[in-house]
């Protein structure tokens, strides 16, 4: 599928929230016909299941149960259990477009999406949306239902937040453009409180980000930021690079997955006032330990002084990528 809604539509058949035990049929049609007519019987007297009928727990014991072969496999989402015992218990509620706004996350990963398309607003109350390992280019924000709280896009090709930030969702907490096509200073500039008034965690690891003063003067618009991830980017070998970080950003909590302590913090007191200690170069040095499968050449006998025999030379060319 090339857009999130087609996506959707194969996530809702493989749930599979209209077929047995699910949905509504022969297998418990009774019992919501009941719901639609008066109770004629005695107030603390329960119907009998016709024959050929399931009581609701007999259904939600087909899903839950591992050896069922309707259940979920054991790594499913909790959203995807309560969509199936939801369909069980009120099937009514994912009745065609109803079931847009049962769904308060939706994680569509490694589909093939290429658009987050504007079907994607009819979620209106979706809080989560994690599109990661697609390939999503741009993100419309027009597109995005506004009660969105988390948008993840990592292991995508997103190069331009320009369209993401025209209308962002206001109440967004954590975004996550890790793995992608990021380039700086063209995109920093996207990255303020102007447009992420609720930011608490941003992830932008594995870009190819560049300017740390440029990208710090913007994150540090960014009042609620306690979570940042920046390593992968060309501007994490900076030597002084987590220490002006610490300095500069002192509402932060966590950076690069790692705790920051009063401590750390006290250490790299004043770094954030001298700027002129960054260096835009870094040094790396790669050791060698093994090499496998190439002939040790002292292993090779050496010629007799004043052999006649043929004497066999052997050399090497070792080409390292990064």
């Amino acid at each position: 599928p090339g857009s999130v809604s087609a996506a959707f539509q194969e996530y809702l058949q493989h749930l599979g929230l209209q077929d047995f035990p699910c949905g509504l049929g022969s297998w418990n049609k009774s019992c919501f016909n009941a719901r639609r007519r008066p109770r004629a019987q005695p107030a603390g007297l329960e119907e009998a299941v016709p024959a050929g009928e399931e009581t609701p727990e007999a259904l939600l014991e087909l899903l839950r149960d591992q050896h069922s072969p309707w259940a979920l496999p054991p790594d499913c989402s909790p959203q995807e259990r309560l969509l199936r015992e939801v369909a069980v218990l009120a099937p009514e509620l994912l009745h065609g477009s109803r079931v847009f706004r049962v769904v308060k996350s939706l994680r569509i990963l490694d589909k093939g999406v290429e658009e987050v398309d504007e079907g994607v607003l009819r979620f209106q109350q979706l809080e989560e949306l994690v599109l990661s390992a697609n390939h999503i280019r741009t993100v419309t924000s027009a597109h995005l239902p506004r009660t969105l709280k988390v948008l993840e896009l990592c292991y995508n090709a997103v190069g331009d937040l320009q369209d993401l930030c025209a209308q962002p969702p206001p109440e967004l907490q954590h975004l996550g453009l890790g793995y992608n096509r990021l380039c700086g200073p063209s995109q920093e500039k996207y990255l303020t409180v102007d447009f992420w008034p609720n930011l608490v965690s941003l992830d932008l690891s594995f870009n190819s980000l560049t300017d740390l003063l440029g990208l710090v003067s913007q994150l540090s618009t960014l009042q609620n930021l306690r979570i940042l991830v920046l390593q992968g980017n060309p501007l994490a070998l900076i030597p002084t690079y987590r220490g002006f970080l610490l300095d500069s950003l002192p509402k932060l909590s966590i950076l690069d997955d790692i705790h920051i302590w009063p401590e750390e913090r006290q250490q790299f007191h004043g770094l954030a006032r001298q700027p002129e200690l960054i260096r835009s170069e870094a040094r790396v040095v790669v050791s060698i330990g093994d090499m496998k499968g190439l002939p040790n050449p002292e292993a090779f006998q050496q010629p007799e002084v004043g052999s006649e025999g043929p004497v066999i030379t052997y050399s090497y060319c070792v080409i390292y990528q990064f």
